[in-house]
C-alpha cells in the first residue's frame, strides 16, 4: 500500500476536473472555429508584438528553433513515452500499463490531427518570417503531445511512490517543457496563442481522463489507484 499522500486524485475530484478541462476544451474550440472577432483580434497583437521580439533577438530565435525542433519536438516526446512504456514492461513486468501508455500518447495525436482537419484554422503569415510550419494551426501539436507525455510522467512517478526530490525535479522540468514549447511556438510565429491554449488544455484533459480510466479497469485487479 502506498503512503497516502501518494494517492492520486479521487473520483469525487476527477470529475468535477475533468468537466471543467472539458467545457474549457469546448468553449475555446467554438470560439476558434466561429472566428470570434476579440479573440482573434487578442491572438493577432500577441503574436505581431513576439514576431517584432523574434527579429530583433536572432539569438533568441536560434536557442527557440533548437528547443522546439530537437528537444520538446512532438517526436522527441513520443520518444520519451516510448522509453516509459519498455520501462514500465522491463522493470515493473506491466506489459498492460506500457500499452496503455502508447495508446495514450496516440490518441492524444489522432485528436490534434482530426481537430487540425476540422477547424483548418490557417498559421500567422508573415514578410519576414523566422521557423515555417505546414498543416493546419488549432491545436498546437508540439503543446499537446507535451502536456500528454509530461503529464503521463508525472502520474507514473507518483503512482509508483517515486521519492519527492525526483518528483519534485520531474515537476520542475515538465513545467519547463509544457510551457516552454508553448512560448518556442509564439515566439517562432508558427502558433497563435489560443492554438497553444487549446493543446494545453486538451493535452490535460486526455491524460486526466485516460489515468481515470486506467485506474478504473484494474481496480478488480488491486490496483494501487482503487483501494477503499
Amino acid at each position: 500500500m502506498y503512503p497516502a499522500h501518494l494517492d492520486p486524485p479521487s473520483p469525487s475530484r476527477r470529475t468535477p476536473l475533468s468537466i471543467a478541462l472539458a467545457l474549457a476544451c469546448v468553449v475555446l474550440l467554438l470560439l476558434v472555429a466561429s472566428r470570434w472577432a476579440p479573440l482573434m483580434d487578442l491572438d493577432s497583437a500577441v503574436v505581431r508584438a513576439l514576431h517584432r521580439g523574434a527579429l530583433a533577438e536572432p539569438g533568441v530565435t536560434h536557442a527557440s528553433r533548437v528547443l522546439t525542433d530537437w528537444v520538446w519536438d512532438p517526436w522527441t516526446m513520443r520518444a520519451l513515452c516510448a522509453v516509459l512504456a519498455a520501462g514500465v514492461v522491463w522493470r515493473l513486468r506491466d506489459r498492460v500499463l506500457g500499452v496503455w501508455l502508447l495508446a495514450t500518447c496516440a490518441l492524444g495525436s489522432l485528436v490534434q490531427q482530426i481537430l487540425k482537419s476540422a477547424v483548418d484554422r490557417p498559421r500567422p503569415v508573415w514578410r519576414v518570417p523566422v521557423d515555417s510550419a505546414h498543416y493546419a494551426a488549432y491545436p498546437s501539436g508540439h503543446a499537446m503531445t507535451a502536456t500528454v507525455v509530461c503529464g503521463l510522467a508525472l502520474w507514473l512517478l507518483r503512482r509508483y511512490g517515486a521519492g519527492t526530490a525526483v518528483r519534485v525535479a520531474a515537476l520542475a522540468v515538465a513545467v519547463v517543457s509544457v510551457l516552454g514549447v508553448g512560448l518556442t511556438r509564439l515566439w517562432l510565429g508558427v502558433h497563435w496563442p489560443s492554438d497553444v491554449l487549446g493543446g494545453w488544455l486538451l493535452g490535460a484533459l486526455t491524460v486526466l481522463l485516460s489515468t481515470a480510466a486506467y485506474a478504473k479497469w484494474r481496480a478488480p485487479h488491486q490496483d494501487p489507484d482503487a483501494r477503499p
